[in-house]
């Protein structure tokens, strides 16, 4: 069995009712949706009393045309999304879960998402292994400790991914069971039975199958095709399957039209045909019967398992691959031909090799058809059968209630959707406006670049939870607001601009120009788009220097958290370095010219955006390994959390009607939604640097102030439209949504899913 020893199942197994599979699900066009749809229709047809359904992942806020068998949608990048559908597999009483785990497919880092359903699953859980690392990071590293936890059975496709996962996470051998990838029961043909359905009849046949991008190889069938034409003129490539969606989203067609050009400039472009397609079952099996040669010309050892090899090799073809992990195991004893990764030449000596030995050829396609027998969809279905009923059979805990409702407390990582539809409605073809009556946009009062780089922000740190096709429509417009606010003679950024687009002053101030370069130094930290990166990096070197000159505490507070980020990346720039010490150096000073036991604080006074300037403190102080300064920042954000907590315990922060001066009255109101979130973004960082999760609480506390725990308890978030009012009065809320209000609103709450998303699966146990 080229899968590895695996003792056949017994005839009659005893069956489970009710089967949830949890993956990604056709027409869905990938490898992983391809394998949960034939393994729920081959245990439906191999046991038709039991009842088997589907929980789809989608990648995309619409998903996609399901059929029957799928029940529920899981949104990748959304949390609950996971937590509802536990509750729906809990409340429908599913006897097993089997799970198809690769960590590119649920949300989180490393798909830490899917821990938060299987935590609070009721049944038990059995997991397909697609992926085993054998040298996997510290974040794939525990969230498969945890997976495996939580998972009653592992099943893995081949003996070395059995052999990896032993060596790499400490396992019980018997916890695991071998079972190979599936395929579909087609009769032994000749290749000349299907030629003619594709006009290749009288050709010798290669064939690629599979999504395309880079990693598959390509290049190296492409270049090794002259040598083989020169004796077999009629051979033909066929490279068949649709570009990756992940990589035609980012790319486009480039890579297809790269391999085209190559076929091109190798004087082969006749003998290489591209089908840019997926294709369905039936029409992909009839290719793989037409080929007289399959190649999978793979460039990464790593991959431990691929579905189309395993097609090829049940339908009996003759294969030559590179010697990845799965192609070691299924070609080994002489079952196929491994060539060297990258190794044109060895590819065309095997060609040569099937087509100059027909009888040597029709021998291996034999031996390859007889030993895949035990790999069939039925055969398959059966050995999950199997592991299913031990998986029940095994489970050792105590029963518990299949469905209980959660209160927040027990739920602690429920947050609002991200709703961009009022952001949406303040952006025109120029940018952001400022401000709202009510919902409706003013735009008498114009644009200003310190909204437009607030949101340039959002919209990048929106692409880290995955969340919102309109990100990148948004994003650009904001950038190019940015873009034309850089005046290149004084290399500094005006602000203000009407709506007739006309510039209000040569100059901005120096918060607006500092919060520009945080918002640069964010994309060219954390953005995948090369373009905005490109325009952020020449506005961001040109911008950069001039806030050295600043006197304003928050300009320096703000060009510090761009700096962090842009040091992300580009973590050589000495210049940068030197400026970020320069400026936490003027921070300092400060604080420690004004600062007594009683007034921990940078000023004579509290002003707006306090927590900014401890933010900046702590990231420095944590990043450059000062621990006097990331005291100094946690001691004076310590202080002025406990300031802003009235007598009820809910956040409230510096009213902006007088502020605060040493030694004299606090003024309560207006309290406006920028101090919330510079609030939630502190206390989130110092969370992060301590792992303290009192700081979880606070950043908690202040988010909870939009939704109604504050003063007047009163909402300031507009769940209707996505917006937030602009202001807490003594007396009511201020009802109109402008700019700066809604994106403190959004921000606190992508910064909210950021953190939760990134500590949650790791740090949390709710059971």
């Amino acid at each position: 069995m080229p899968a590895g020893p695996i003792s056949e199942p017994p005839s009659k197994i005893t069956t489970v009712g009710k089967i949830a599979f949890v993956g990604n699900y056709m027409p869905r066009q990938c490898g992983i949706a391809t394998f949960t749809t034939d393994l729920c229709q081959a245990v439906t047809q191999a046991f038709p009393r039991s009842s088997c359904v589907a929980l789809a992942v989608n990648d995309r806020p619409e998903g996609y045309a399901y059929p029957d068998p799928v029940r529920f949608e899981i949104r990748e990048g959304e949390i609950e999304s996971y937590q509802r559908a536990a509750d729906y597999l809990n409340l429908n009483n599913y006897e097993l879960v089997c799970v198809q785990h690769e960590f590119g497919i649920y949300g989180g880092k490393c798909g830490s998402h899917l821990l938060e359903m299987l935590r609070e699953l009721r049944m038990p859980v059995v997991a397909t292994l697609h992926t085993v690392l054998l040298e996997p990071d510290r974040h794939q590293r525990r969230v498969m400790e945890q997976l495996i936890a939580r998972c009653d059975r592992l099943v893995v496709m081949t003996e070395r991914a059995r052999e990896i996962l032993l060596e790499t996470h400490e396992i019980p051998t018997e916890k695991i069971d071998l079972i190979p990838h599936g395929i579909p029961d087609v009769a032994f043909v000749d290749s000349g039975f299907y030629k003619d359905e594709f006009g290749l009849e009288g050709r010798q046949v290669l064939l690629t199958f599979g999504l395309l991008s880079p990693n598959k190889g390509i290049e190296t069938v492409i270049d090794a095709l002259p040598a083989v034409l020169e004796k077999h003129p009629d051979v033909v490539y066929v490279v068949l399957g649709a570009t990756h969606p992940h990589l035609l989203r980012s790319e486009g067609e480039a890579y297809r039209l790269s391999l085209q050009r190559l076929a091109e400039a190798r004087g082969v472009q006749r003998n290489v045909i591209f089908y840019n397609r997926f294709v369905e079952l039936k029409e992909l099996m009839e290719f793989i019967g037409a080929a007289d040669i399959y190649i999978t010309p793979y460039l990464n050892e790593a991959q431990i398992t691929s579905g189309t090899l395993a097609y090829a090799f049940g339908a009996g073809k003759a294969v030559i691959s590179t010697p990845y992990w799965h192609a070691q195991e299924m070609l080994a004893d002489g079952r196929g031909i491994l060539v060297p990764f990258g190794d044109s030449g060895a590819i065309a000596a095997g060609i040569m090799e099937y087509l100059g030995n027909e009888a040597h050829r029709l021998s291996i396609r034999r031996n390859a058809y007889k030993l895949s027998r035990k790999m069939t969809w039925p055969s398959v279905a059966k050995r999950y059968m199997k592991t299913f009923q031990e998986a029940r059979a095994g489970r050792k805990i105590a029963s518990r209630k299949s469905f209980a409702a959660k209160t927040l407390d027990a739920r602690p990582h429920q947050l609002p959707p991200l709703k961009l539809d009022h952001l949406v409605v303040l952006t025109d073809s120029t940018g952001l406006l400022q401000h709202a009556a009510h919902t409706v946009p003013r735009y008498a009062d114009g644009y200003c670049v310190d909204d437009n780089a607030r949101a340039f922000i959002l919209t990048t740190l929106m692409g880290e939870t995955g969340e919102s096709p309109e990100r990148i429509d948004l994003a650009s417009k904001y950038l190019a607001f940015i873009w034309e606010a850089f005046d290149r003679d004084s290399l500094r950024f005006r602000n203000f601009m009407t709506y007739d687009r006309r510039w209000l002053e040569p100059v901005g101030s120096e918060d607006s120009h500092a919060r520009t370069v945080w918002a640069l130094g964010t994309a060219l930290g954390r953005s995948p788009v090369e373009g905005f990166r490109s325009a952020a990096g020449e506005l961001f070197q040109l911008a950069l220097p001039q806030v050295e000159r600043f006197v304003s505490p928050r300009a320096w507070a703000f060009a510090l958290l761009g700096i962090h980020e842009y040091l992300r990346r580009f973590s050589g720039d000495r210049s940068a370095n030197t400026l970020r010490i320069t400026l936490t150096d003027k921070l300092m000073a400060l604080h420690k010219q004004v600062a007594t036991e009683e007034w921990p604080w940078f000023e004579e006074y509290l002003t707006y955006d306090n927590p900014k300037l401890c933010h900046a403190l702590i990231l420095s102080g944590h990043w450059t390994q000062r621990p006097e300064v990331l005291e100094m920042g946690l001691t004076s954000l310590r202080w002025l959390a406990a300031l802003q907590v009235s007598a009820s315990g809910c956040f409230s922060p510096i009213g902006s009607d007088g502020f605060h001066s040493r030694g004299g009255p606090r003024a309560n109101f207006d309290q406006q939604p920028l101090e919330a979130h510079s609030m939630v973004s502190a206390c989130l960082e110092a969370q992060r640097v301590t792992n303290d999760p009192a700081w979880g609480d606070e950043a908690r506390r202040a988010f909870e102030w939009f939704l109604g725990r504050n003063d007047l308890s009163l909402p300031l978030y507009d769940h209707s439209t996505g917006g937030c009012r602009d202001a807490l009065h003594a007396d009511r809320v201020n009802l109109n949504e402008g700019a700066e209000s809604t994106l403190a609103f959004l921000l606190s709450l992508c910064e909210m899913r950021l953190a939760r998303n990134s500590i949650s699966a790791f740090e949390q146990d709710l059971d």
